[in-house]
């Protein structure tokens, strides 16, 4: 059974460890190192899991290492765990880290993983993609997978620089989703429809709408098509935003996540 160790237990830790419990991973098989001891009281009370506030060699002696932490820890956290690697895939989920940065930090290990998971991971429904080199062998990156799986779905890269478009598209992408939401609320509220109606109209459509997309085998252009019929309503509301330039603003706004995720990860 599968050993793991969580440095950090936030809301993303938190997320994967409810995860693996779901899927029958044991209790004592998950420690959490954490300094905080509010926090260390809440996630043995929720989960039952071991808990710690150092790191030490019998704590570490897991399979997979998932440093949860805020990306200006990590340098101060590798340099503690650099003593204590063996055989451990370390998987770090700190935005903007790149891996030759934390191999270094890491005194040269080279068992390293980097994943870029985002927000709906803390309902069970993220979407996490991963980067390893060729120093991961095959059951490492499984063993990988089944971690960062036990929020949502995952995807592998080929090429760590796509990681700043993955942070553009799904790790800054619930934050769009939300704006859009924001919007669609607002413009229901302002033909009259009360909060509570506009909120929930709009959160059933968008939860519709990515259930029918996800379970269909046509594109979305071929989905959106199929709805908007000619001289009907959704037509002018598509014509209007495409008048407005949204989906060319929408195109700059992940372009402009994009470079920021680049300009952050060479700092």
């Amino acid at each position: 059974m599968m050993r793991v160790a969580f440095v950090g237990g936030g809301n993303m830790a938190s997320a994967m460890i409810a995860g693996l419990l779901r899927q029958d991973v044991a209790a004592t098989n998950i420690t959490v190192i954490e300094h905080n001891e509010v926090a260390r009281a809440r996630l043995q009370r929720e989960f039952g899991v071991q808990v710690s506030a150092v790191m030490d060699a019998v704590i570490l002696a897991v399979d997979v290492i998932v440093l949860a932490v805020k990306p200006q820890q990590i340098p101060e956290v590798a340099a503690i765990l650099s003593s204590l690697l063996t055989t451990q895939v370390v998987v770090s989920i700190a935005a903007g880290v790149k891996l030759d940065k934390l191999s270094a930090w890491l005194g040269g290990y080279a068992t390293v993983v980097r994943a870029m998971p985002n927000t709906p991971a803390m309902v069970g429904a993220g979407v996490t993609a991963l980067f390893a080199p060729a120093a991961v062998v095959a059951h490492q990156r499984e063993q990988a997978s089944a971690v960062l799986a036990a929020a949502g779905s995952v995807v592998w890269l080929d090429d760590e620089a796509l990681m700043d478009a993955v942070t553009a598209v799904s790790g800054s992408g619930p934050a769009y989703v939300f704006l859009f939401m924001e919007a669609m609320q607002q413009a229901g509220v302002g033909l009259g429809l009360t909060a509570d109606i506009a909120r929930q109209l709009t959160l059933e459509t968008f939860l519709g709408a990515a259930k029918l997309a996800a379970s269909s085998t046509e594109d979305v252009t071929q989905l959106r098509a199929r709805v908007t019929s000619k001289g009907g309503t959704t037509e002018q509301a598509i014509l209007t935003m495409q008048a407005q330039a949204v989906p060319e603003a929408i195109v700059a706004a992940v372009n402009a996540a994009a470079q920021r995720s680049k300009t952050l990860g060479e700092a």
